[in-house]
């Protein structure tokens, strides 16, 4: 078995295995928290539904013969297909998402909650960890280890060329082991650009063989052969988001085919841990029967405003589809479907609102009261950073960055604590503004933000 690989193989299934299908931390407020998730799913399927009537449009129809060959014939360059997204509007966006969590009053009566004025998540019971627990998952962060690609400044320029042709050299040692838990640990240090599509890979268990090919093309044969509803709206996305963005752009084509792919994958439904409320629809122009009813999309994912910002970084990772496609899934099922579903893990959009609140109140007080007289919760300004991964705001490298500390770490308690810091770090021309448009303004660029550094300083600062 060890000649052959197959030791290896066996314990990254194992490995693979305990981190999708364990189960779910269970808490006594899960069914508050699915109650309202299920309030959720109505909500944004009644949009999609007025959506369909108001532009008489069906929600999922055979496409013709011709639409189906043009199709095919641009696949490879589909901003080059040609179709009416004008009316389409995004079902919801980050802001929207707040709303109904700034609206969670809490399972538990709180004769406080007439005072909090819908300011603080406090009413909601869930733990969430403070520094000095952040401290202790962060190890090498928080002692100000030195990590790949940041720390060089601090060095000779020949010290830092050493480091890192150690790191690729331990890196490669680590492939040919094909061990994925060394490679989780190989990744605390940083990753070598070189390094990381291999890396990450062997992490998530999305290694692509011919199964893996032959999935995708069933996918592809799915878009040619159906045409939905939410077909435009991810047209629609990536109009407004990567196709605007200078750091995406360049990658609109393989975004189309991964994200109109994304939404035919009937295994995330299967996959995911808390299974989702999702539509069944009838194909237009069938009978109302089994065979003709489709799950509407097949993934169930009802992408939001820059839903696509998922996926576009791996386009600087991989240049395969098919490996991209399947580690973005992966990474989608690991760790970002929390990010925009009411629930009550330790890792969902709510812990994380909570905690980024927690940390702000103890650490920046100050900081925190400025909001409050503003009558601006700050979370208005930070949701869409903690929602998308902080994707589109960070440049690219420093994102891939901040994505291999979730990975190694297997938490995305990171990104709330990086968006405390952000405030923090640029407070003194945050107390100069109280309008929530200059706020904004204030925070609008991020192209500067130094991950590592930033939240190294954080960790070292003693908080009164």
């Amino acid at each position: 078995m060890k000649m052959n690989g197959l030791e290896a193989e066996i314990k990254n299934n194992i490995y693979h295995w305990l981190k999708y299908k364990k189960r779910e931390i269970l808490s006594p407020y899960d069914a508050f928290f699915r109650k309202a998730q299920i309030h959720w799913d109505r909500r944004i399927h009644k949009s999609l539904n007025s959506m369909s009537n108001e532009l008489g449009i069906s929600l999922v129809k055979i496409r013709t013969q011709n639409d189906s060959e043009e199709l095919a014939n641009k696949w490879n360059e589909l901003s080059n297909y040609e179709v009416n997204i004008t009316k389409y509007r995004p079902v919801y966006a980050p802001k929207d998402f707040l709303e109904v969590l700034l609206n969670l009053r809490g399972p538990v009566p709180n004769t406080f909650q007439a005072m909090n004025e819908f300011w603080e998540f406090a009413q909601i019971p869930l733990r969430v960890k403070n520094l000095a627990e952040l401290r202790n998952v962060f190890g090498e962060v928080a002692k100000g280890d030195q990590i790949l690609g940041v720390n060089y400044p601090l060095n000779s320029i020949s010290n830092y060329a050493a480091f890192e042709m150690e790191r690729i050299l331990l890196g490669e040692k680590i492939l040919e082991k094909n061990y994925a838990p060394a490679a989780q640990e190989y990744l605390k240090k940083g990753c070598p650009r070189c390094l990381r599509a291999k890396i990450w890979s062997l992490i998530l268990g999305s290694d692509i063989k011919q199964p893996q090919r032959e999935y995708f093309q069933k996918l592809k044969n799915h878009v040619l052969e159906y045409d939905l509803m939410i077909d435009k709206l991810i047209i629609k996305d990536i109009n407004l988001t990567a196709s605007n963005d200078d750091q995406y752009f360049v990658f609109e084509d393989v975004l189309y085919q991964v994200m109109l792919c994304f939404s035919r994958d009937g295994e995330i439904l299967k996959d995911l841990p808390t299974q989702p409320g999702f539509m069944q629809v009838v194909i237009k122009g069938r009978q109302n029967t089994a065979e003709n009813t489709l799950i509407f999309p097949p993934s169930a994912v009802i992408p939001f405003h820059g839903f696509t910002m998922y996926a576009a970084p791996f386009c600087y990772v991989y240049e395969d589809p098919v490996e991209l496609y399947f580690t973005f899934r992966a990474f989608y099922l690991r760790f970002w479907h929390r990010l925009h579903r009411v629930c009550g893990h330790p890792q969902g959009i709510v812990s994380l609102c909570l905690q980024f609140e927690r940390m702000l109140q103890c650490y920046e007080p100050n900081l925190w009261h400025h909001f409050k007289k503003c009558h601006i919760h700050p979370l208005r300004i930070v949701i869409k950073w903690i929602m998308r991964a902080f994707s589109g705001h960070l440049n690219p490298e420093q994102l891939l960055t901040l994505w291999d500390i979730v990975l190694a770490y297997d938490s995305m308690e990171i990104i709330p604590m990086l968006a405390v810091v952000i405030l923090i770090f640029r407070k003194d021309n945050l107390y100069k503004v109280t309008t929530l448009q200059n706020l904004e303004a204030v925070l609008a660029d991020l192209s500067s933000i130094a991950v590592i550094p930033l939240l190294q300083i954080a960790f070292s600062k003693e908080y009164q």
